[in-house]
């Protein structure tokens, strides 16, 4: 049996007004994840257990079918291991944003924008002027970048707010807080000042377009211990593509392979079907039992709150993606001489567009495929995969021994 895994980041959500009280799931046109819904069998799983942080490292490395708790590395450090970053033990890896703060409110989380060309020559330049024998800055993916602290444990303990969390509202009261956070204030308001006069900025202000005008650090992690491979844990071998780095570094620490693709994207300019194209390569030439397939789409339209958007991401997964394993699973089934293909599909968390960010609760799930058997939703959405009555919660992770019918 061969296995694909699509997380449709992001994609749960409460209900939106502006599309008649319906979620952006139910308001999609998605036929084929709604044919697999109605015959395989759909559920709700908790992927991130109460008390920590709803956030996609905890969620996806329930998704991958790994304990989040008992395996739980800090972002800053899953991010760093995908740029290969070694962390020496007296380190803290953050992850640090370009950010856009106007008249003191965080206008935009993602710099208004930034590319990936622009951002990293920005780090750069900072990186001369800021780095030093406890900072270390190193360039990343369009806003999200690594900032390693050497020496000062500390920052560990301090509490952050994540930019995403605090979109149009003062920013301030999100700066790090805690015994010692004067450390990361200075290096946040020598950036600030540095920022006012770098060549980019310059031409943005010219241009009437929004500047990045501050650094922010969040999601400490240290250098993780040794976690278990994929295939140990699991029995098959793994292969993954996404656009972002916490996905590349949870691929790195499980033992799972990266598929670079061109034209892969957090965004509405991704290549989903290139995904797609991939994924299904690795499963023909037997690189992998198992494809992940991450789209970052829908999730980056819920922190825009751009309703219609994250319904169009949610449509051009089912179109370009679901359509295209469909077709796989058809030629290569069980009945057909074929290995066969079982597919899940599920979102890590919610990321609703009323808040703009990460909300708590159990997603919708779907397994379809050869031996699966219809459990009576109708159709793929919060609702009806919740009326199945099929509920892991709060043990998420285990929807991978529902996938693999362990």
């Amino acid at each position: 049996m061969k296995y694909a895994i699509v997380i449709l980041d992001g994609a749960a959500d409460w209900k939106i007004p502006q599309l008649g009280d319906k979620t952006a799931l139910e308001s999609a046109d998605s036929a084929i994840l709604n044919l697999m819904a109605r015959e395989g069998t759909c559920g709700v799983a908790r992927t991130v257990p109460a008390g920590l942080e709803v956030s996609s490292n905890a969620a996806c490395t329930s998704i991958l079918g790994f304990d989040p708790v008992a395996n739980a590395v800090g972002r800053g450090a899953i991010e760093a291991a995908a740029q290969g970053i070694t962390l020496a033990p007296d380190e803290v890896a953050l992850r640090i944003n370009t950010v856009s703060l106007l008249d003191g409110n965080m206008a935009s989380y993602a710099g208004g924008g930034i590319s990936t060309e622009d951002s990293r020559a920005l780090i750069t330049r900072l990186a001369e002027k800021l780095n030093d024998d406890v900072f270390t800055l190193y360039p990343g993916k369009a806003y999200r970048h690594i900032l390693v602290v050497k020496g000062h444990p500390e920052v560990l303990d301090l509490s952050y707010t994540p930019p995403h969390d605090i979109s149009d509202q003062p920013a301030t009261p999100g700066l790090p807080q805690g015994e010692g956070k004067e450390l990361l204030w200075y290096l946040m308001a020598d950036a600030h000042e540095l920022l006012k006069d770098d060549p980019y900025n310059l031409e943005r202000i010219e241009a009437e377009e929004m500047p990045v005008t501050d650094l922010w650090p969040f999601w400490p992690g240290t250098a993780p211990a040794d976690l278990p491979a994929f295939k140990a844990e699991h029995g098959v071998s793994a292969s993954m593509t996404s656009s972002v780095d916490l996905l590349r570094g949870l691929a790195k620490l499980f033992s799972i392979d990266f598929m670079e693709v061109d034209g892969v994207t957090d965004g509405m300019d991704n290549d989903f079907g290139a995904q797609a194209d991939a994924a299904i390569e690795a499963l023909e030439s037997d690189a992998a039992d198992l494809v992940v397939i991450h789209v970052e789409a829908p999730d980056e339209m819920g922190h825009a709150g751009d309703f219609e958007s994250k319904v169009a991401a949610i449509e051009r997964i089912d179109r370009d993606i679901m359509t295209k394993l469909l077709a796989h699973a058809k030629k290569t089934s069980v009945e057909a001489g074929g290995p066969g293909l079982r597919v899940l599909a599920m979102p890590d968390h919610f990321t609703p567009i009323e808040t703009r960010t990460h909300e708590e609760g159990a997603v919708p799930f779907l397994i379809w495929g050869d031996g699966v058997e219809a459990n009576g939703a109708q159709s793929y959405t919060e609702a009806q995969c919740e009326s199945t009555g099929l509920a892991l919660d709060p043990e998420g992770y285990k929807v991978m021994d529902l996938l693999l019918d362990k």
